[in-house]
């Protein structure tokens, strides 16, 4: 299970100025904003933003300034790979370490999507002895029983975290992860393809 939410896409405008930087094109610049104050690609920026995104990272350095601001809600083991992507990429998460005993454990904290009636049966008993673990500590204080909760965490747990990236980093990880054998990598991959311009910057190479 992914969630990706709260999508925010800046800086395009001062993106395609830098990128008629080196042949001091600007006259040639034909794009503006729309009623909705998005920033719209002309005929012109857009032919040069699909002929830098072709040309390789060397000349599409114009998309390193396309900034994208976005949450995203994973299981623990989807965002171990995603920590692989540390290049040009912020993000601030929930805190298991001051958080973990806040909340109730429930079914919906987890990414259970994929398993088997009987595997899901046996996983909520887990649950149910985490969540037993958090009351004691509740009412104790005890730190073993914090433990438990920190050690026993499944890796399928949800968590929460902002994150900023741009769209130089979205080609790498698109390129990288569009046949992964996670499902939550196909939906991130879907959702880069919904992001402005994409199909023409970000998967118009060669």
């Amino acid at each position: 299970m992914i969630k990706l939410e709260r999508t925010a896409v800046m800086n395009l405008e001062n993106a395609m100025r830098g990128a008629r930087n080196p042949l001091n094109s600007w006259a040639r610049s034909d794009s503006a904003y729309d009623n909705d104050h998005n920033y719209v690609l002309g005929p012109n920026d857009l032919d040069l933003a699909k002929r830098l995104a072709r040309a390789g990272s060397d000349h599409r350095k114009f998309i390193r300034q396309i900034f994208v601001s976005v949450d995203i809600t994973a299981p623990i083991y989807w965002w171990k790979e995603y920590d692989t992507y540390k290049v040009a990429t912020v993000a601030n998460s929930t805190s298991t370490m001051h958080k973990i005993q806040a909340k109730e454990f429930a079914m919906e904290d987890f990414s259970t999507d994929h398993l088997t009636p009987e595997a899901k049966a046996s996983f909520k008993k887990y649950i149910e002895v985490i969540e037993e673990s958090r009351l004691k500590f509740l009412e104790t204080k005890d730190k073993s029983y914090w433990y438990n909760m920190i050690q026993m965490l499944p890796e399928s747990y949800n968590q929460l975290r902002t994150c900023s990236l741009n769209y130089e980093t979205l080609t790498n990880i698109y390129y990288a992860r569009k046949d992964h054998k996670l499902a939550e990598w196909h939906t991130f991959c879907d959702w880069i393809k919904t992001l402005p311009y994409a199909e023409d910057i970000i998967l118009n190479r060669d």
